[in-house]
């Protein structure tokens, strides 16, 4: 995944309509703090510009082995242009895959 944005479809009387990436961030990486910081840029550069409506950013995660507190933090700012927009963010958590050796 890890993050996809995507409009939100919420009319269902229009079985044919679906929902539409508009962006996928981070192909690679599954760190939370550091797919927090590129969404927040790509939100000041494009995001912003989104008319309101009804969006999702669906972030995939996986948790750190060595977490022992700390994290991503997502600013006041970024909170207020999700809400001007209209757009809901989704945490989805996967495990990381076990290294074979």
């Amino acid at each position: 995944m890890p993050i996809n944005v995507f409009s939100n479809c919420v009319d269902t009387s229009a079985a044919e309509e679906k929902s539409k990436s508009l962006a996928w961030l981070c192909d690679e990486t599954w760190d939370l703090s550091a797919q927090l910081f590129e969404f927040e840029r790509w939100l000041e550069k494009d995001g912003q510009n989104l008319p309101k409506g009804s969006y999702i950013a669906d972030i995939g995660f996986s948790a750190r082995q060595d977490a022992s507190g700390g994290g991503g933090i997502l600013s006041v700012s970024a909170m207020q242009t999700l809400v001007t927009i209209g757009m809901e963010m989704w945490f989805s958590e996967y495990c990381k895959e076990q290294e074979t050796t």
